[in-house]
């Protein structure tokens, strides 16, 4: 029983000291795992701790454990548009890049340490992934707020890598053993990883979601506990199928967080926290495995693999796999310094460990030192170099309040908060001139240190923070309204589907607003414009007018004739037609 108490007390104290610690890393503007990794060392069995800790198979369960909670949080918070626009050029990075990267800094670990080139090759492929712990954490949370493209393109590529870092690392271990031949079952081995951890990942996903929506739970502290199981049902489903958890677990938290589950709010807040949890205790257990006398001893030769992973064998994959996706060379740049190593490498390094080859504990010493030395050189000057490369883009203020749904059961609503700033198109306008769509509420607006209930001649200034509720249908149109001063082609907004508007809204205002061109007076409302372009005795419901970019239909009509409410829906660019041919009398079903 002591023995127990006195675990749960060196937890705490090492867990204080992970918080701590990671209050310096952000004012000295080093990378919270370089401090974690120290706590755990100094803590270790030569710090001032003396804590005998040599358990590779521990070490390993922890890190595993950790990361796929690391990598679930990180799919929660990854929206498909990243996906989307990130893919190809991640995905090249996250397979090719890593397979470059490896050769590479294999060679070179063969040629320094002298060991044979399957061994070499072995520990390139275990630094040959960037670290999503720490791809996330430093741009996410540590100050640098580059391009869109490029970040997504950086975490996708963090969050997807692994896979081939653990095929590479296992699969070259069992040609060391003896246990797969070198060939055709090393390539067996890598496409199940990618398969079968991508179908666990999606179907326990989708699954997930519909568990989450349809279950009802009484506590709702519960759901985030749910969520967390079905992280682990899919890491351990694609693992029993042969295929990567990792790539599982991350995919599954893709999924669930686009579908926005019941309390998602709530799941979000736990696994930030659970996330935090495994940060710290993860890099804290890896580095009290480490024996800083038996660093000193590979540090020359660590330093020169080092120095050819930093300045070669990152910048080569990178150039190779990304240059074709219309980055600039400043990108580029960036790109290859983002080549940030972390838990991964230190985790697949107690593998060779775990199957006794011959030459592991150099393998791990060596990897432990590369790992520190990529934290320190590329992490802690990853802001400067960011601003050096002119890719810092202006960071969007964080709100000072926020405001959420907590409800048990499917609300059809979301709750959004817009920072207004001075490009925005809400800057300076009233609550009643923003020409939201219908259904659209500003519920609280922020500014400095006061809460404003919001008006209709309450006036947007620049610096508020505005919190509105809205349908996740209409959002596209309202992030318009407060986009910063962005011009958007109307072409990135979904067609066939119907943006409800109040017929009192002016023609001016929606041009301004949506940057769309009804070509009438700016004064004029829609009401008025869509009577004068159909030109009839008595409109009707489902009457409509097209223009140049949209088409309006009518959708409610009062008693004295006027229009209170018209449907407004993007028109494909194929089928835009010109304004002036703009009166029509179809049906909405007959219309794009």
């Amino acid at each position: 029983m002591a023995s127990v108490e006195t675990g749960i007390l060196i937890t705490g104290i090492l867990l204080l000291l992970g918080i701590v610690s990671s209050k310096f890393s952000a004012r000295l503007g080093v990378p919270v795992l370089v401090f974690f990794l120290l706590v755990g060392m100094l803590a270790g069995s030569e710090g001032i701790g003396g804590i005998e800790f040599e358990n590779y198979t521990l070490a390993h369960a922890i890190g595993t454990l950790a990361l796929s909670l690391i990598l679930f949080d990180g799919g929660l918070r990854t929206p498909f548009h990243t996906i989307r626009s990130a893919w190809k050029p991640a995905g090249m990075l996250a397979t090719w890049g890593v397979l470059i990267t490896a050769m590479i800094t294999g060679l070179a670990a063969a040629w320094f340490l002298e060991f044979s080139l399957a061994e070499g090759l072995l520990l390139g492929s275990i630094v040959g992934s960037t670290d999503a712990a720490v791809v996330f954490t430093v741009l996410r949370g540590g100050g640098v707020n580059i391009r869109r493209r490029l970040a997504e393109t950086l975490e996708v590529e963090s969050g997807s890598n692994d896979p081939m870092a653990i095929f590479l690392t296992v699969g070259l271990i069992q040609v060391l053993s003896g246990a797969v031949p070198f060939g055709f079952g090393l390539l067996n081995l890598f496409v199940s990883q990618i398969a079968f951890g991508a179908l666990a990942g999606v179907a326990v996903g989708v699954a997930g979601v519909w568990m989450l929506q349809q279950i009802r739970l009484e506590t709702a502290g519960l759901y985030p506990v749910m969520a967390t199981a079905l992280g682990f049902l899919s890491f351990g489903t694609a693992a029993a199928l042969g295929g990567s958890g990792f790539l599982a677990v991350y995919l599954t938290g893709i999924v669930i967080g686009n579908r926005r589950p019941v309390f998602f709010r709530g799941i979000l807040l736990f696994h930030d926290a659970a996330a935090w949890i495994c940060q710290i205790l993860m890099f804290i257990a890896l580095g009290l495995l480490s024996f800083p006398s038996r660093l000193l001893d590979v540090a020359p030769q660590a330093l020169a693999i080092s120095a050819v992973l930093i300045f070669v064998a990152r910048p080569v994959a990178v150039f190779l796999c990304a240059a074709p996706f219309q980055f600039a060379f400043r990108e580029l740049v960036f790109m290859s310094w983002v080549g940030l190593k972390g838990a991964v490498p230190i985790t697949l390094a107690t593998f060779p460990m775990l199957a006794g080859l011959p030459g592991a504990a150099v393998i791990f010493d060596t990897v432990f030192f590369v790992v520190l030395v990529s934290a320190l050189v590329q992490g802690w000057s990853l802001p400067a170099v960011a601003r050096y490369l002119r890719l810092v883009v202006p960071a969007r203020q964080p709100p000072p309040v926020t405001l959420e749904i907590s409800s048990l059961r499917n609300v059809e609503a979301d709750i959004v908060e817009y920072f207004v700033d001075d490009a925005s198109r809400a800057a300076g306008c009233m609550v009643k001139d923003l020409a939201l769509p219908a259904g659209v509420v500003v519920g609280l607006i922020v500014r400095a240190e006061q809460i404003i209930p919001p008006q209709g001649r309450t006036r947007i200034e620049s610096g508020d923070h505005v919190i509105v509720v809205l349908r996740p249908q209409v959002r596209p149109m309202v992030d318009r309204v407060f986009r910063m001063g962005l011009q958007i082609e109307s072409t990135n907004l979904p067609t066939a589907l119907e943006f409800p508007l109040r017929g009192s809204i002016t023609v001016g205002e929606v041009e301004r607003f949506y940057d769309l061109n009804l070509n009438g007076p700016p004064e004029e409302t829609l009401d008025e414009l869509m009577r004068d372009r159909l030109d009839k005795e008595r409109v009707e419901l489902a009457d409509s007018v097209r223009f140049e970019e949209i088409e309006l239909f009518v959708r409610e009509v009062s008693e004295t004739g006027t229009i209170d409410y018209v449907g407004m829906v993007i028109l494909p660019a194929a089928t835009a037609s010109p304004a002036e041919d703009a009166t029509s009398d179809s049906p909405a079903g007959d219309g794009p």
